[in-house]
């Protein structure tokens, strides 16, 4: 088993312990014997336990990033942020542990475009950001993204926990995204959001 394996192993069990107990309980030595491998690979590969929780977290960072930058931009930032919307959510839902870890306690974090050069929240502010220059929203950036996220981040943690069945979320999804939206856009957008949301959201498929 080479070192890269190795490595994978160990931020794999580590995910699977951070998103399951407390981020007390975890230990080296637990999460060596979890991966079948020795304490010694732990130094070696992450220098601690603190090195092998960062290797967590980037991991999850760099995969909603991934998600949410694969999103094409179109001429209309509304479907923009919708589709961006969409894959937040849907990454949440493919990546359990992982979301729970990023957002779970692991460390603070709010997006403000400080997180690393992978700041996973990044293209949902710029989205807001464009916007806002278009006269399409009314109001600051950074407040309106950060409506947004807490509006998806309970949406997905509901969704996470059981508390939502798939098409209940669905559901949930469009009329709350439209809804947050709506909030915020000035009065032509605000009406189209509306028949939006009457026949279905911007965009029915997420």
């Amino acid at each position: 088993m080479n070192d890269e394996s190795v490595k994978e192993r160990l931020v794999e069990c580590a995910t699977e312990w951070l998103a399951t107990r407390p981020r007390e309980t975890l230990t080296i030595r637990a999460v060596a014997t979890a991966a079948g491998t020795s304490t010694a690979a732990v130094y070696s590969l992450f220098g601690n336990k603190d090195g092998l929780i960062a290797a967590v977290r980037d991991e999850a960072v760099a995969g909603l990033f991934a998600a949410v930058t694969a999103v094409p931009a179109t001429e209309d930032v509304l479907d923009d942020i919708y589709a961006l919307a969409g894959a937040y959510r849907n990454w949440g839902r493919e990546h359990p542990q992982l979301y729970t870890v990023l957002f779970g306690g692991v460390q603070s974090f709010e997006p403000s475009g400080t997180v690393g050069t992978g700041d996973p929240v990044r293209p949902l502010v710029q989205a807001v950001d464009r916007g806002v220059v278009e006269s399409v929203l009314d109001g600051r950036a950074r407040a309106i993204a950060l409506s947004l996220w807490v509006a998806l981040h309970g949406l997905v943690t509901l969704e996470l926990a059981g508390a939502l069945d798939t098409p209940t979320a669905q559901a949930a999804f469009r009329t709350t995204i439209n809804a947050t939206l709506r909030g915020w856009v000035t009065p032509e957008p605000a009406r189209r959001l509306r028949r939006a949301e009457l026949g279905g959201g911007i965009r029915s498929q997420t």
